[in-house]
């Protein structure tokens, strides 16, 4: 979707437009991968931040058992895994 897209490129303006025109936040792509995860994964700690503030469930995951946590943390991304665990992350989902 548009919104995935620009969640997983880090276009925080656009996708506060998107939401605020009622996109969905918990859409998800061909494996379930959620708005939070794609943009967790990509680093994108303003995102990240938008989405929880919006309502993005912390604890979703995608058709691999992974969370937007598993996908920042394997990625690199310590900011993101800072906030995350600061919102209340589950430091030990089942993957």
């Amino acid at each position: 979707t548009p919104l995935s897209w620009a969640a997983g490129n880090g276009h925080e303006a656009v996708v506060k437009l998107l939401l605020e025109k009622g996109a969905n936040i918990e859409s998800g792509d061909y494996h379930s991968r959620t708005l939070l995860s794609w943009a967790a994964g990509n680093g994108h700690e303003a995102v990240v931040k938008l989405l929880l503030e919006k309502g993005a469930n912390l604890e979703s995951k995608d058709s691999y058992s992974q969370t937007p946590l598993s996908w920042a943390a394997g990625n690199g991304h310590a900011a993101v895994v800072k906030l995350l665990l600061e919102k209340g992350a589950d430091i030990e989902p089942k993957d």
